[in-house]
């Protein structure tokens, strides 16, 4: 499996802050409306991961899985996963903190 994702430095801290709280996470980005549209970040354990989700790589060792509709759509593309000043999805471990987490993208060359 080819990473297909990767995080700015500030991701990469709000990651570590939630890490250091929680343990060990993933994060799914399901592209429905509303939370869905954002990366959201879970405990691991606390989130069953569908036959259809698809993982595109990871960050810093935690999953990063994608809805499969979402996946079709997005598999030509590298995510780049940033923190922004802002509150979380009401479920992922980003909510609170100030912080959330924010998908970018950058269309992949494929062969």
């Amino acid at each position: 499996m080819e990473n297909q994702v990767e995080a700015t430095e500030e991701a990469l801290q709000l990651l570590k802050e939630i890490v250091a709280e929680h343990g060990p996470v993933i994060f799914h980005q399901s592209g429905g409306c509303c939370d869905g549209s954002a990366p959201m970040c879970y405990a691991e354990g606390d989130l069953i991961i569908a036959d259809h989700d698809v993982l595109m790589g990871d960050i810093n060792g935690s999953p990063f899985y994608i809805g499969g509709a979402q996946y079709e759509a997005w598999k030509h593309t590298r995510l780049i996963i940033d923190a922004i000043e802002g509150g979380g999805g009401m479920f992922s471990l980003d909510n609170g903190r100030g912080k959330r987490f924010l998908t970018r993208s950058d269309i992949c060359l494929t062969d």
